[in-house]
C-alpha cells in the first residue's frame, strides 16, 4: 500500500486579492502523536498547532528558512513548541503529552482547557536577516486556529482566517488532521471580505471533510468555486534534525567539571531529544573524550 502524502496547497483567487491554503496532515501529527505517545486532547492541540507551522513552510522562501511557533498557555499541556523549516520538515511536542479532559460543551476534545486561555502565542521567522523576526500576541481562545486568526491580524495586519483540525481515532491513532488559511491581501473590497466570512462560517471543519475524503484542493474550491488559481503543492513530513553528534556537542557545552561529575556519579549518560523522543547512550569512554575537547 502507497504512503499517503501530507502536503499544503498553495494558491491564489478573488482576481489575487486572496492568497489561499490547504494542508493535510495526518501522517505527519500521527508520527508526532506515535513518538511522543500524547493522549487525545494533546494529540489535538499540538496537531494543530504542528498544521499551522506545515501551512506556513510554504511561505518560506528558502530551504535553510525556518519557523518557530509557540504556544505558552496556562492549560495542563505546558507549552506546545513546533518548528517548521523551507524544506517542509516539522517537528514539535508539548510539554505535558499525558492530559485528559472531559469533552467540551460541543461534545469535543476540549484543546482550549488543555491549552489554556491566558498565556501568550509567540512566531519566530528566521530568514537569513541579521536578527529573526519575533511576533507575540496574547492568547485569546486557546482554539489555536482563533488564536492565529488574532495573531495575523494584529502582528502581521493581515486579516486572516484560520482553521485547523484533527480526528483522532478510537484506538487513539489519527484519523484526519488537516487546515486553512486565507490571507485577505490589500485592495480586497469590504463585501469580499463579508462574503468570504460568511463562506467559512459555513464550512464543516476541515478535519471531517478530509475524513471524508476531500483533498486540499477539492476544500478550496468550496471556498472559491469560481476564480482559485492554485500556485503549488509542496509536501511536508514529521523530520527531527537531532543527531549523536549535536547531543555531543549539548554534552560539550556543559563543560569539563560537569562532564567529570557525570562521567564519576553515572558512568555515563543517555540524552532524550525533546523533539523526536529518539534517545541517545553515552559511554563513559565517549563522555570522556567529550571531556577532553570541552572547555574549562
Amino acid at each position: 500500500m502507497m504512503k499517503e502524502m501530507d502536503y499544503v496547497v498553495v494558491a491564489t483567487a478573488r482576481g489575487g486579492q486572496v492568497a489561499a491554503y490547504a494542508a493535510t496532515t495526518r501522517g505527519l501529527v500521527e508520527e508526532m502523536r506515535r513518538r511522543h505517545d500524547t493522549w487525545p486532547v494533546v494529540t489535538a492541540a499540538l496537531g494543530r498547532v504542528a498544521t499551522v507551522g506545515a501551512i506556513l513552510t510554504s511561505t518560506l522562501k528558502e530551504e535553510r528558512h525556518q519557523i518557530t511557533l509557540q504556544v505558552n498557555g496556562d492549560g495542563p499541556a505546558g507549552r506546545i513548541l513546533v518548528v517548521a523549516t523551507g524544506t517542509g520538515d516539522i517537528r514539535g511536542y508539548a510539554d505535558e503529552p499525558h492530559v485528559h479532559l472531559p469533552l467540551n460543551e460541543r461534545n469535543k476534545l476540549d484543546v482550549s482547557g488543555a491549552v489554556g486561555k491566558n498565556g501568550s502565542l509567540y512566531v519566530i521567522k528566521d530568514l537569513g536577516l541579521k536578527e529573526p523576526y519575533r511576533g507575540m500576541v496574547p492568547i485569546t481562545s486557546g482554539e489555536i486556529g482563533e488564536d492565529f486568526t488574532y495573531y495575523f491580524a494584529v502582528s502581521e495586519q493581515t486579516p486572516s482566517a484560520v482553521a485547523v483540525g484533527v480526528l483522532v481515532d478510537v484506538d487513539l491513532s489519527v484519523l484526519a488532521a488537516g487546515g486553512i488559511l486565507i490571507h485577505i491581501l490589500p485592495g480586497a473590497h469590504d463585501q469580499d471580505i463579508a462574503e468570504l466570512e460568511q463562506i467559512l462560517s459555513d464550512l464543516p471543519a476541515v478535519s471531517s471533510l478530509l475524513r471524508d475524503g476531500l483533498t486540499p484542493e477539492d476544500i478550496l474550491y468550496r471556498v472559491f468555486p469560481r476564480d482559485l488559481r492554485i500556485l503549488e503543492r509542496k509536501e511536508v513530513r514529521f523530520q527531527c534534525n537531532c543527531g549523536k553528534d549535536r547531543l555531543g556537542r549539548v554534552l560539550i557545552s556543559l563543560g569539563k567539571q560537569e562532564l567529570e561529575n557525570l562521567i564519576e556519579e553515572q558512568g555515563h549518560a543517555e540524552l532524550v531529544c525533546h523533539f523526536c523522543s529518539e534517545k541517545y547512550y553515552f559511554s563513559g569512554d565517549e563522555l570522556k573524550d567529550l571531556r577532553d575537547h570541552a572547555l574549562s
